[in-house]
């Protein structure tokens, strides 16, 4: 059975509908529009709202003064009893009455028929004056009513009429200029956003640009060079060099890879070659094909070799999540068990203390692995090496020629291989893996002369001494 529709999703999704197709130009004009809409508004009702208080609270002392100024002479009784019209004894704008204790009015005639009891407890003595709004023949009014010596009570209304339709204009004076401000606001803001994000158009239009054509061209400036749109420039600029360059380098690793694998598989390729062709005349002799067969393994290896760490040096991914405490010397005396049954009659003498190092277990003994396999090939025959590991510094020293000055600061460089290595078997990439492994755990790793010879690599990883 089919659910009903969620009704009450029908706002948010009008709401999600709209943010996609409204651009933030358009956001920014419908907020600034809104926003100083709502604020002319609010202002407007303020002004109205106390200025209607104001007009009506001196409207209302005006009539008290009035009413209290026409008790206290004896006009009003003169003009009832010589049949004289009010108006001769207030102003045109009022009208008159006269409330007896009993109930009985003089006056004009509209006017009693809206008193009640409150003008008749004023008459009666128990309010020395009320107060408040009336309608009177179809007039909105404010009435008065206080007690005159003679024991009545004087009633005067006065038309509020004037002042409503004043305030009324007032109103839509107000309405307008809101609606003008209103309309002025969101064109100010149109311009001032339409101004404001040309530049974020034009990264728009370079990210575009990138995206279509791969051009990784950077882009100028925007802005004063210290404000926000400057800033994102220089962001934008600074990811577009960062592509660049890792384009540079992955270009560079592909040219370095096939330069590396040219040599082997053309010297495989030859000695399958020539395998083969002996093989159809008669074959070679067994020590010959021994031989060969022994290089083609060799080759095979050196290939396999290769192509581990080229593979290892293209991974980009950031650390593993699953890192686990490592004790450096058990990477260490790894990696030497390993490197002691390649090493002929070179022996690795070790010295380790202990010390812990949150990492990848395989990354370290691959790194430590390929300075031990260093140090060997350049050791001479029966020559040490010394592994020595104190306070998370791990030195590997040979007692080989050492390292010319000029390649001292390119020997942790990929495919990098001095003049004297080329002639011996590797890539030129495990010292790579090192200084990748070592910015991987956060470490650092040198080399350097020793001053009464041989190499010293240096590899430094941040952790703690076990007590």
């Amino acid at each position: 059975m089919t659910a009903p529709p969620s009704y009450a999703r029908w706002p948010a999704l009008g709401r999600e509908r709209l943010a996609k197709h409204v651009t933030l130009a358009s956001r920014v004009t419908i907020l600034t529009s809104l926003a100083v809409g709502l604020t002319l508004a609010v202002a407007s009702v303020a002004v109205y709202v106390t200025l209607r208080i104001e007009l009506e609270s001196s409207l209302d002392e005006s009539l008290i003064q009035r009413a209290q100024a026409t008790a206290d002479t004896p006009l009003v009784q003169s003009a009832f009893d010589n049949n004289i019209p009010t108006q001769f004894v207030t102003a045109s704008d009022v009208r008159l009455a006269v409330l007896t204790p009993a109930g009985t009015a003089r006056g004009e005639r509209h006017l009693i028929d809206v008193l009640s009891s409150s003008e008749l407890a004023v008459a009666r003595g128990g309010r020395s004056q009320s107060l408040r709004t009336v309608v009177v023949d179809g007039d909105r009014s404010r009435l008065v009513a206080v007690r005159q010596p003679g024991g009545t009570a004087l009633v005067l209304a006065q038309s509020m009429e004037p002042t409503y339709r004043s305030l009324e204009r007032l109103a839509l004076v107000a309405w307008s200029v809101g609606l003008a401000g209103a309309l002025l606001a969101g064109l100010a803001g149109w311009g001032v956003a339409t101004n404001g994000l040309r530049p974020v158009r034009r990264l728009t239009r370079a990210a575009e640009h990138v995206a279509r054509t791969d051009d990784l061209t950077p882009i100028a400036p925007a802005g004063t060079g210290t404000d926000e749109l400057a800033r994102l420039t220089a962001a934008f600029n600074m990811m577009l060099a960062s592509l660049a360059a890792s384009r540079r380098r992955q270009v560079q690793l592909v040219a370095d890879a096939g330069h590396e694998l040219r040599t082997p598989l053309t010297s495989l390729r030859t000695n399958l070659e020539l395998l083969a062709q002996a093989e159809q005349h008669g074959g070679l002799p067994d020590q010959a094909r021994a031989e060969l067969l022994a290089d083609v393994d060799a080759q095979i290896d050196e290939l396999s070799t290769l192509v581990g760490d080229l593979v290892e040096l293209a991974r980009e991914e950031p650390m593993a999540h699953d890192l686990e405490a490592v004790d450096l010397v058990d990477v260490v005396e790894a990696a030497v068990v390993r490197v002691r049954r390649r090493a002929g009659g070179v022996r690795i003498d070790t010295r380790l203390e202990q010390w812990l190092v949150v990492g990848e277990p395989h990354l370290l003994e691959r790194a430590v692995t390929n300075l031990l396999d260093n140090a060997v090939k350049w050791s001479p025959p029966g020559g040490v090496v010394e592994v020595r590991l104190t306070g998370g510094e791990l030195t590997v020293r040979d007692h080989g020629p050492g390292i010319a000055a000029g390649d001292l600061p390119r020997v942790f460089d990929r495919f990098y291989r001095s003049v004297e290595a080329r002639s011996l078997s590797g890539s030129g990439l495990g010292l790579a893996i090192v200084r990748r492994t070592a910015d991987r755990h956060s470490g650092q790793v040198s080399a350097a002369n020793a001053p009464d010879g041989g190499a010293v690599f240096t590899l430094r990883l941040p952790g703690s001494g076990v007590h």
